[in-house]
């Protein structure tokens, strides 16, 4: 009881010193701060501090901050012993404002007492390793039965180890899912957390929307297989790294994960109104669906009889730009939430896309080229089965747009043995 009247005590202390009415200047605030925080550890926390990082007595309280922060460390002041921002995209924006806006003849300013100068090399994301020491953790209270490794592997190989889908993946297994702690309990777990509102898709969403160059960038690395360079300074590549839609992979920039590529790729389809003017139609669901298992050689080959009807040669130049979007469009509804693809650009050849889809327990790889002439396909048939190897499928799928004039073109659709026994089907639109 007497501790709890002591905090009491202490706690009304606190506010009558804070209750200080005669504040009616910078000088005088700064006098008070001084008061507050002799003798002790107070912490300031600031709020939505990109809705007001523009406002200039904001910016000149936190550059009096500073001031009081270089004089405590020099032992004639006393300040707040930390500030945290909350709700800001970039504490290095507010530096630079501070550095040119608020006292823009003052040298003193150009050095950042909150290290916002140093960049945080930290990786923030987490490793299979320490998403299984989660996982062991958890499996010690419950007793589910999981396969910590395989199911800590699964999880980082669609979330990349980005903490908030991690989090968010074993939530909703816990909760929502009945503990289904296998490979299809996270699938599935990745289909709820794509059609649920959140405040990450929300930003996304908003930058995507907002930031013409961002959202052509974005496409770029994505869907025409373009190998965009992540070079320092240049605002594009840095506002997306920096909102972590993309990492880097040697200097070439590509989708930070799984999850963010499914997002961004299903908004693309839905945003880009010249790709709907060209949309294949009139196959559903029940068309390549029989008793719950996905038919993709019969997929590939009504996706050829439709292409055939609907793009001539003077098409070339949409199909060139937009053909495997186009295949993209026309999967997803007959996929239509019981399964989902997801991209796995390769590096050594920009000009190829790979899919892996999965429908229940089955997952089909389907390689996405456009024609670059005979030899090249061949390369294409060796790269799929490299391809199929490292994923250990016995079957593989290979899709080329051929864009040359009609009397040069070889449609087909055929299956293809290889050496060892695997196939694969070869349809040439």
């Amino acid at each position: 009881m007497h501790d709890s009247l002591r905090a009491a005590s202490v706690e009304s202390e606190y506010a009558k010193n804070w209750a200080y009415n005669e504040v009616n200047d910078f000088h005088a605030l700064s006098c008070h701060i001084t008061k507050m925080c002799d003798g002790r550890k107070l912490v300031l926390l600031i709020d939505e501090v990109d809705s007001i990082n523009n406002n200039r007595a904001f910016l000149t309280f936190l550059a009096m901050l500073r001031e009081k922060f270089l004089q405590c460390q020099a032992g004639t002041d006393y300040t707040f012993h930390s500030l945290i921002f909350a709700g800001v995209s970039d504490v290095r924006d507010i530096q630079m404002r501070l550095r040119y806006d608020v006292l823009p003849n003052e040298n003193r300013i150009y050095n950042s007492p909150w290290n916002i100068a140093d960049n945080f090399t930290v990786d923030m994301s987490f490793s299979p390793d320490e998403i299984a020491t989660m996982l062991v953790q958890y499996e010690s209270d419950h007793h589910t039965g999981m396969d910590v490794a395989s199911i800590s592997e699964e999880i980082h190989s669609f979330t990349g180890g980005y903490p908030f889908f991690v989090s968010r993946i074993c939530q909703c297994i816990d909760a929502e899912l009945g503990k289904d702690w296998t490979t299809g309990g996270i699938r599935d777990a990745v289909q709820i957390i794509l059609r649920e509102e959140n405040t990450l898709f929300d930003d996304l969403f908003k930058n995507l929307e907002n930031d013409k160059e961002l959202y052509d960038f974005i496409y770029d690395v994505l869907n025409y297989g373009i190998p965009r360079a992540y070079v320092f300074g240049i605002p594009t590549a840095k506002m997306a790294a920096k909102n972590g839609i993309t990492r880097e992979i040697g200097t070439t920039v590509t989708i930070s994960n799984r999850i963010f590529e499914l997002f961004v790729c299903n908004y693309f389809i839905t945003k880009d109104e010249e790709l709907k003017t060209k949309q294949i139609n009139g196959v559903h669901q029940h068309d390549v669906v029989k008793d719950g298992r996905f038919d993709m050689e019969l997929c590939l080959r009504k996706f050829a009889a439709h292409y055939a009807e609907l793009f001539s040669e003077s098409d070339y130049k949409f199909i060139e730009k937009y053909g495997r979007m186009l295949f993209l469009m026309y999967l997803k509804p007959l996929l239509n939430g019981q399964g989902y693809y997801h991209i796995e650009r390769q590096f050594t050849d920009f000009g190829r896309m790979d899919l892996v889809v999965d429908f229940g327990p089955e997952q089909f790889l389907v390689e996405l080229k456009l024609w670059r002439g005979d030899a090249k396909h061949q390369d294409a048939h060796r790269q799929l089965l490299g391809y199929m190897e490292s994923k250990n499928a016995a079957t593989g799928y290979l899709l080329t747009f051929d864009i040359r004039k009609k009397g040069n073109k070889c449609p087909h659709a055929k299956w293809v043995k290889a050496d060892d026994g695997r196939r694969l089907f070869d349809v040439v639109v």
